[in-house]
This record gives C-alpha cells, sequence and structure tokens, in this order.
C-alpha cells in the first residue's frame, strides 16, 4: 500500500474536532446545554495555546478532564479552540484550550464518544506518555440552577467507567 501522503488522519481528525466546537457552540448559546447533554472534555494541559491557572497545571500537569453541565461561565467558541471559567474548591478559574489540544470529548448522556489521536510534531512539550486522566467538575449557571452533590469545589471523577470495555 502505498504511503499516505495527503495525512487522511489528520484531516479526519480535525474534521471531528469540528464536532466538538458545534457542541461548544450549541452549549455557548442562549438556551446552554439541551436535555441532560454534558460534556467530559479531556485535554493536554501543556499543549500549546493551553492556559490554565498555575495552581491546576501543578496539580495536572499532564492532562485534565473537565466537566461542563450546570456551573460554567464566560464559555466562549472560536475558530481554533474555547475558553471557559470553572469552579475549582469554589474559586473560579479561567480556562482556554485549542481544539489541538483535547484528547477526548465525551457526553455520557448519549453516549457520544470521540478519542484523538496525539500528533508528535503538534506537541513536542510532551516527552512522556500522559498518565491516567484527573478530572474536574464544573457546569453552566443561569436559570433553574442546580448544584451537584459535593457542592461547588472540583471532583475527581474515574473515567473508567466512560471507557468501553
Amino acid at each position: 500500500m502505498a504511503k499516505d501522503l495527503m495525512r487522511y488522519d489528520l484531516m479526519a481528525q480535525d474534521a471531528l474536532r469540528g464536532v466538538v466546537r458545534q457542541a461548544l457552540l450549541k452549549a455557548a448559546g442562549p438556551d446552554g446545554l439541551p436535555g441532560q447533554h454534558h460534556f467530559y472534555i479531556t485535554f493536554r494541559t501543556r499543549a500549546p495555546g493551553v492556559d490554565i491557572d498555575p495552581t491546576l497545571l501543578e496539580k495536572y500537569p499532564e492532562e485534565m478532564t473537565i466537566v461542563l453541565e450546570h456551573q460554567f461561565w464566560d464559555l466562549d467558541v472560536t475558530e481554533t479552540g474555547f475558553e471557559v471559567t470553572l469552579k475549582f474548591s469554589g474559586v473560579p478559574k479561567y480556562l482556554k484550550m485549542p481544539y489541538s489540544a483535547i484528547s477526548r470529548f465525551h457526553d455520557p448522556s448519549v453516549g457520544f464518544h470521540l478519542q484523538f489521536e496525539q500528533d508528535p510534531a503538534e506537541d513536542e512539550t510532551e516527552a512522556a506518555p500522559a498518565e491516567k486522566p484527573k478530572a474536574a467538575a464544573g457546569g453552566k449557571a443561569g436559570k433553574g440552577e442546580k448544584k451537584t452533590p459535593g457542592g461547588d469545589g472540583a471532583e475527581v471523577v474515574s473515567l473508567d467507567s466512560f471507557r468501553k470495555k
């Protein structure tokens, strides 16, 4: 078989990142997330273009999972990435990331899951393979605001229950 000089694998991943962008655009709209939809977004914390609080980077040096559900603020979606404010231990923290930093996207309400391969040329800052992801909880504020059990703080969630076996 001939070598893929077109890099269809990268084109397909870029197209699927467009699905993530469209989902985030709907969440950022005036009605927020519809129904029971919510997103688990795992990203590489040291990928180029990622901007997170230094305390979060220290706690999650490789990979981190955020949850957009009931309490999130200032979600701004662009062509290249998104930014959002989430609370961690009751303290609002700003996060900004390009779509290229996302390694997994999951909407458990409908069982939708995307996993992205890391392009070694794209991200030279990560030398070691990522550890098991750690997670933090967040959500959308507004009318009918719901609080998750455990309060406003960060919540560690095992992603094993969301992985197909």
